[in-house]
């Protein structure tokens, strides 16, 4: 004996609409109107012949049988999203990867090559892009961020290295071998403008400066210590290759700000050896930067 199952479609919108609690929230990201979405609900509790939301004081909560389809729901998504990724590996498609400007241009970028030569069968694409990223709905894999943000609950992270932070500035604007910041013009970023604050907190030295300039994002700051123009506040990773050659140096130590970069996925690392890859490469690559720069093992 055959059973007719629902509409897909309105399994889908039920899932959604359970998910959020919401209705209006399930419309929006289903890109419909309200109406249409109350319709395939009621079509489906009709269909079922149970109820699956109880509806108080203009909420929805989920009835018993709506918590146990949610279950099944959720399950069943999960599987198919699995099945979709293996079949998007299976053809090859590149690994999107999105990733502060900064990091991107100054760390990563210069490092890609590695990356392909380990991997010569994985193709990156690359978008410059900070802060909260939609890893379920976009077309995007992987994010690298630092973790001064919120991102969603059901997000893997994995961390990548600590971040490590000092002033740097050109060995022109050393006084008999010190440097004395209350003398200097200090750089400042609009996108990490807490970065000198939390350092002089963490070095228990003074950050006044006698003057001061701020640039819109943080690689325009190193940009502006590069040509002489003040003392601003490094990430280690970003200033590697100044420190090596010479053209920036460091006159206090790097020190860890409490913060780490991680990278994100909506999918488990070790379910998708791309990701994997990815992950240990960067792991490593930044343990590298670090010893290179500080002398400290991550």
């Amino acid at each position: 004996m055959s059973y007719h199952l629902p509409s897909l479609n309105a399994i889908r919108v039920f899932e959604v609409a359970a998910r959020h609690l919401s209705l209006v929230r399930a419309a929006e990201e289903l890109h419909v109107t309200h109406g249409a979405v109350s319709r395939q609900i009621k079509q489906l509790e009709e269909n079922l012949g149970i109820d699956l939301f109880e509806r108080r004081n203009r909420a929805i909560f989920l009835t018993p049988a709506g918590l146990s389809l949610q279950g099944t729901c959720t399950d069943i998504m999960r599987q198919l999203e699995a099945g979709l990724r293996q079949l998007r590996q299976a053809d090859d498609q590149p690994l999107v990867v999105s990733c502060e400007p900064t990091i991107a241009m100054r760390w990563l970028i210069p490092r890609l090559g590695k990356f392909r030569q380990l991997h010569p069968e994985l193709d990156i694409h690359l978008f410059a892009a900070g802060g909260p990223v939609d890893l379920r709905h976009g077309h995007i894999d992987l994010a690298l961020r630092r973790n001064d943000f919120v991102w969603e609950a059901n997000y893997h992270a994995a961390k990548v290295a600590q971040e490590l932070i000092a002033p740097v500035c050109i060995s022109g604007l050393l006084n008999q071998g010190k440097l004395q910041l209350s003398q200097q013009c200090l750089l400042h970023t609009a996108t990490r403008p807490d970065v000198w604050p939390q350092w002089q907190k963490l070095s228990g030295q003074t950050a006044r400066g006698k003057s001061r300039a701020t640039y819109e994002h943080f690689y325009l700051s190193l940009q502006a210590a590069c040509a002489g123009l003040g003392v601003a506040i490094a990430s280690a990773y970003m200033v590697e290759d100044e420190i090596r050659s010479g053209q920036l140096i460091a006159p206090h130590a790097f020190m860890t700000d409490g913060t780490d970069y991680v990278l994100l996925s909506a999918m488990p690392f070790n379910e998708d050896k791309r990701r994997w890859a990815f992950l240990e490469w960067l792991q490593q690559e930044f343990k590298v930067t670090a010893q290179a720069v500080t002398g400290l093992d991550q």
